[in-house]
């Protein structure tokens, strides 16, 4: 059956919260031109039944992001990158309670330096993008994204939605129902990095209990703000199995 021509029977939370600490009526998703929110559980997991062709997309889209990238691609994974970050942190405090200045130095130095390795402080972020997911933990998720009214994430089979606090609605929405921590694997990353942009390719396999797995690809986009990468788009279509 065409994804395209169902909707969900959607069950919705009343409000979600916004980041000036407001709250927000969920179905002021609904109204959004660039979001087809009315069926966005459709395209994880949902009651679905058929609708005539037609109504069940919407034909306002948002305009295509364009990131600049280098010709290289990245071999470190982001879960090795934050256990290396961690390892270097632990044996920083272990030599400070030591009192052996010279070796705290010398972890310092390489601290420094992973953090300022662009793709290996881009590809961490992604990790800790996909943790998040697979935990629920949206408090992480609200603070790995960039907080602006540009930032955009197109879920499986849906338009965009744009703005954070929207972005952030729709993962409290798409979570609603799941049994946490989901099965997520990661696989053929790339990553590529300009200046303040960098964004990140990748299969993402995700398998919520009881269903089969689901297999999407993903580019993930992050904007470096003081010092920090912070995601601003992440957009998933289906592909076959």
């Amino acid at each position: 059956m065409d994804i395209s021509n169902l909707l969900i029977k959607p069950r919705l939370p009343q409000y979600f919260p916004s980041i000036s600490g407001t709250r927000s009526n969920i179905r002021d998703l609904y109204s959004l031109p660039c979001s087809s929110i009315s069926h966005l559980r459709c395209s994880w997991k949902a009651e679905l039944f058929p609708v005539p062709f037609g109504q069940a997309s919407r034909s306002h889209l948002l305009k295509p992001c364009h990131v600049k990238s280098e010709d290289s691609e990245g071999t470190l994974t982001g879960e090795s990158i934050i256990m290396n970050k961690q390892s270097l942190e632990r044996e920083l405090q272990n030599a400070i309670e030591e009192e052996n200045y010279a070796r705290a130095a010398k972890i310092r130095d390489s601290l420094r330096n992973l953090q300022e390795d662009s793709k290996a402080s881009v590809l961490a972020a992604n990790a800790q993008f996909y943790n998040s997911f697979r935990n629920g933990d949206l408090v992480t998720m609200q603070a790995l994204w960039s907080k602006g009214e540009n930032v955009c994430v197109v879920h499986p089979g849906v338009s965009g939605i744009s703005g954070y606090d929207l972005v952030m609605g729709s993962w409290e929405f798409v979570w609603a129902d799941y049994e946490f921590p989901l099965q997520i694997e990661v696989k053929d990353v790339q990553v590529n990095v300009r200046g303040d942009l960098g964004y990140v390719t990748c299969i993402e396999m995700v398998k919520t209990k009881g269903k089969s797995w689901g297999r999407q690809f993903a580019t993930n986009v992050f904007e470096k703000i003081n010092g920090q990468w912070f995601m601003c788009i992440h957009h998933a279509s289906y592909v076959d199995l």
